[in-house]
């Protein structure tokens, strides 16, 4: 089955109704057993101009493509942001809070950079919305299945999450050699695995998910 290219039909439709940018969000490393998980965002407005050629959710786009898109997509969308929320984090807070701390994260550096987070609808993929719980303030955060799919903005923010997080793996792999965290991002990899049994927890492992190795 083919699978179409994401629009700005979403965005432009919300920009139309009164808001001054919508903000795509989307979330990577949720199911990895190493390492943190990160929030993207990347923000949309009226006469941003066409996205880059071949942006797709970064779960559609091989890693190659990905290493390219980034920088394009930052360039396109100069309100890009990734959030973290540490493996310690994961494990004191679970995973849910620590995605909406990680969303609050990249939600102050957009601030920081000038957005304007108060006038701005923020679109979340997925069905559940994990960030408004961890917001001081509330805002408008609309929850939509399939947007990483669909919506530019969203398929932007998971392709800088994406990429943000897996250059932050390899160069972990450097500092806790072993684990094959160059190749498997964090992710429950039989090699991992096995590399956990051989090798021990290191302080990136999320220890409440790998409780037979404690």
């Amino acid at each position: 089955m083919a699978v179409s290219d994401p629009t700005a039909e979403v965005e432009l439709s919300l920009l139309s109704g009164g808001a001054r940018l919508v903000i795509g969000c989307d979330e990577v490393g949720r199911g990895a057993v190493a390492g943190p998980v990160a929030v993207g965002m990347a923000g949309y407005y009226a006469g941003l101009g066409e996205h880059p050629a071949g942006l797709r959710d970064s779960k559609l786009v091989s890693e190659k493509k990905r290493a390219l898109l980034d920088p394009l997509v930052r360039e396109w969308a100069p309100y890009t942001a990734v959030g973290m929320a540490s493996a310690a984090e994961v494990d004191e807070l679970g995973i849910v809070p620590a995605l909406a701390l990680a969303g609050k994260r990249a939600l102050a550096r957009l601030h920081e950079a000038g957005a304007d987070i108060a006038g701005s609808i923020i679109l979340l993929d997925g069905s559940h919305d994990w960030l408004s719980p961890a917001l001081t303030h509330p805002l408008d955060v609309r929850t939509r299945v399939k947007a990483d799919r669909d919506c530019v903005s969203v398929a932007a923010a998971s392709i800088v999450a994406k990429v943000e997080r897996d250059t932050l793996m390899c160069a972990r792999d450097l500092e806790f050699p072993g684990y094959g965290w160059a190749k498997n991002k964090g992710y429950g990899a039989p090699t991992h695995l096995a590399a956990v049994t051989e090798l021990g927890l290191s302080p990136e492992h999320r220890k409440t998910w790998l409780t037979a190795y404690v």
